[in-house]
């Protein structure tokens, strides 16, 4: 049984986020989506691909919790949906803190040698 992005655990739902994103025509589809709702026409309308291959994208992006499709009529738009994107950006967030602080780190060091360096070549002049 498929569970919906909703429904699983943190860890399954960040792998599925990224596996959603590791694709770049869902990537170019979630582009489009963050400027409003769009049909399955309209999102197939730039790629040379058929509706049923955009389709499945699409089921992967809703699986995923990046998207959701709601029924008005015949037309069934799509929505970004933002709290799956939430949850990777705050994973990748912890991750660019880490490095951040090694970066300043080492550029103390870098200033803390240049600062002895300029010393060591005045003292010795």
């Amino acid at each position: 049984m498929k569970l919906k992005g909703y429904a699983r655990t943190p860890a399954q739902r960040l792998n599925a986020a990224f596996a959603a994103l590791a694709d770049p025509t869902r990537r170019a589809i979630l582009a489009r989506l963050a400027q409003g709702e769009a049909s399955v026409m309209e999102l197939a309308r730039p790629f040379k691909m058929s509706q049923p291959a955009i389709s499945k994208h699409l089921k992967v992006l809703e699986g995923a919790g990046l998207i959701s499709r709601r029924r008005d009529r015949q037309r069934r738009p799509c929505r970004l949906e933002g709290k799956a994107l939430a949850e990777a950006t705050r994973y990748l967030e912890s991750y660019r803190q880490f490095y951040e602080g090694r970066f300043q780190l080492i550029d103390r060091l870098l200033g803390k040698m240049k600062t002895e360096e300029k010393k060591r070549r005045q003292s010795s002049r």
